[in-house]
């Protein structure tokens, strides 16, 4: 039987204590994406949509931050002892 490509083989909590607990990935993202995503009624931001920016996310594509370059994304991964690794 041909596994079906839209139905995952783990969830997103068994693919993200799948042996790396502290794995992050940092990568970079639009803040257009980041606009979408804000909150109705918050528009305070101070970003360009075509404005890149980095983002750290946990191994099932939970968001933990953003910031505003790669230095700053993998620093702070680091300093909350996550094990940071670069997605293109």
């Amino acid at each position: 039987m041909t596994p079906d490509p839209h139905t995952p083989f783990f969830s997103a909590e068994a693919f993200a204590a799948l042996g790396a607990p502290d794995l992050v990935y940092v990568r970079p993202i639009k803040a257009a994406e980041i606009l979408e995503d804000a909150p109705d009624g918050v528009s305070d931001f101070d970003l360009s949509p075509d404005q890149t920016l980095y983002a750290v996310s946990r191994a099932d594509g939970a968001r933990l931050a953003v910031l505003t370059d790669k230095d700053s994304a993998v620093a702070a991964a680091l300093a909350h002892e996550l094990a940071p690794v670069s997605v293109h």
